[in-house]
């Protein structure tokens, strides 16, 4: 009974989650700028009995929104992203991603009153670029929740898997202009100093674990050609499947950098010019919960696939690191459109990407559903998450 008045809900509500979503990509805004995403998702919220809170932890288009059952029981959280990339838009499909969360929410919030137990929406900025979820997470934002669940768009069913930890850091070298013919012995090379950077860099990749990466790009490099570099900087991401990884591999990229200002004596200074993303660590109990949903909506159980290698990184992970969480993908296109691409923009603004949207925020509710309604489930949740933490 509960599960249909879920479905119910969601079904009633469709045609406007769908015109949101067109809504979203048709509007799109870089991270920390999605105001006018931001309030139609808070809007809709409100207009279904959410109190919402905006501007949390001091990010203007973050927010939360809670339905509170009045009763003692779990509190499910969702997580809602709509940040768009520059010149490609929507190419990450966020317009769907941020209404997938306020629609499971809203879906969820009508058995609350039989299940007890809270709903709480998070509006997540810029998880393209700094991570809304990192500064979030670490303002204890998300210890409240008892799970946390979001869903992603891509060309295939995706069960929830790993992701990379990240730092993303940069390399400024300050040297000493002079003409380059004229005088060339009188400068110091900046421009040198990030070439050494990077072939010690690739030295380096020789002795490093298979799931690491490093890539990085110059950013300034010198103003003309008849000029010795007095500035150069240059950017990294540098990737692992642990932080602990990470923590280790960035010591070593700084090393490069360091011996790379020696060479050339120039003096350099790093920073990181992003947050640091943590590893995804998947709750493999609730994610299976999350699959049996998707095959109980329609979909083969031998179309849901095991995440590939090679993931990126995701502000997710900062949250998994705090509490019991997912990240699953749903199909929305036929072809393998890869993420970040103009192809990808397009098929989230389809039929088929809005369908997928709500296949998943049904998916999602129906699972908080199970959750709020099974102890020994919460249970064993929450043994595994404090096992892998």
């Amino acid at each position: 009974m509960m599960k249909q008045i879920i479905l119910d809900a969601i079904n009633e509500n469709e045609s406007i989650f769908k015109n949101i979503s067109i809504y979203i990509g048709e509007n799109p805004e870089l991270g920390h700028e999605e105001f006018k995403a931001c309030k139609i998702l808070t809007d809709t919220l409100k207009e279904h009995q959410f109190a919402v809170e905006t501007g949390i932890c001091d990010l203007p288009t973050a927010f939360k929104a809670t339905f509170d059952s009045g009763k003692i029981g779990p509190v499910i959280g969702f997580m809602a992203e709509y940040d768009a990339l520059p010149e490609l838009g929507h190419a990450c499909g966020h317009n769907l991603i941020g209404t997938m969360g306020i629609a499971a929410g809203i879906g969820l919030s009508k058995v609350l009153s039989e299940t007890g137990g809270k709903v709480i929406v998070y509006g997540t900025p810029a998880e393209e670029t700094k991570g809304g979820k990192v500064t979030m997470a670490e303002a204890g934002i998300f210890e409240e929740l008892d799970v946390a669940m979001m869903v992603h768009p891509l060309d295939n069913y995706l069960k929830s898997g790993d992701s990379l930890a990240m730092d993303a850091i940069q390399f400024e070298f300050f040297g000493k202009s002079a003409h380059a013919a004229a005088s060339p012995h009188l400068g110091i090379n900046a421009l040198d100093a990030v070439l050494h950077t990077f072939n010690s860099i690739n030295a380096l990749r020789q002795h490093i674990k298979p799931d690491a990466r490093i890539h990085g790009v110059i950013t300034e490099g010198g103003k003309a050609a008849n000029i010795v570099p007095d500035y150069a900087v240059a950017q990294f991401y540098v990737r692992a499947g642990k932080r602990e990884d990470v923590n280790i591999l960035i010591e070593k990229v700084k090393k490069c950098a360091e011996g790379a200002a020696l060479q050339t004596g120039a003096t350099v200074k790093s920073s990181f010019y992003e947050f640091s993303y943590d590893d995804m660590i998947t709750n493999q109990t609730l994610s299976a919960v999350f699959t049996k949903q998707l095959v109980s909506l329609g979909v083969e159980e031998a179309e849901i696939h095991e995440q590939r290698d090679g993931s990126g990184s995701l502000d997710m992970g900062n949250v998994s690191q705090v509490v019991p969480s997912i990240h699953p993908y749903v199909k929305i296109c036929n072809e393998s459109y890869a993420c970040h691409t103009h192809e990808f923009r397009e098929a989230a603004m389809t039929d088929q990407g809005r369908d997928a949207m709500i296949l998943g925020a049904k998916s999602m509710a129906l699972t908080g559903l199970e959750i709020l309604t099974n102890k020994e489930l919460l249970a064993a949740i929450k043994e595994e998450f404090q096992k892998n933490k």
